[in-house]
């Protein structure tokens, strides 16, 4: 039988779990600053995005699998985009010019 949370190779795909955000959606990066191993560039927090995709959801917490404490949390990656005039004030290239990143939804901040 399987289920939500049928296990691929020991990692759990958060199968069943409903995204809290989708793609149009207006986002800030959240700009706590935890100690330790996380995976969001600190020049990108506070910077406000756009999510242009849901990215298929595994399980695995990158930031909490770091210490070993990755028990079954299950979260969703949003691949977000960022014009570069939102990331450098003094930027003159190209007004389509963007940065996209994948980023876990613990980082979101609905605008």
């Amino acid at each position: 039988m399987q289920t939500a949370a049928t296990h691929i190779g020991g990692v759990v795909p958060a199968l069943g779990e409903v995204p809290a955000f989708a793609p149009g959606d207006r986002v800030t990066i959240a700009t706590r600053s935890p100690v330790g191993h996380y995976r969001m560039p600190t020049y990108l927090r506070g910077k406000l995005g756009t999510v242009e995709a849901v990215i298929p959801t595994m399980a695995v917490d990158n930031e909490e699998e770091a210490y070993g404490r990755n028990a079954g949390s299950k979260g969703h990656y949003y691949r977000i985009a960022i014009p570069m005039t939102e990331i450098w004030s003094d930027y003159v290239g190209s007004p389509n010019d963007g940065l996209r990143i994948e980023i876990f939804e613990n980082w979101l901040e609905r605008i």
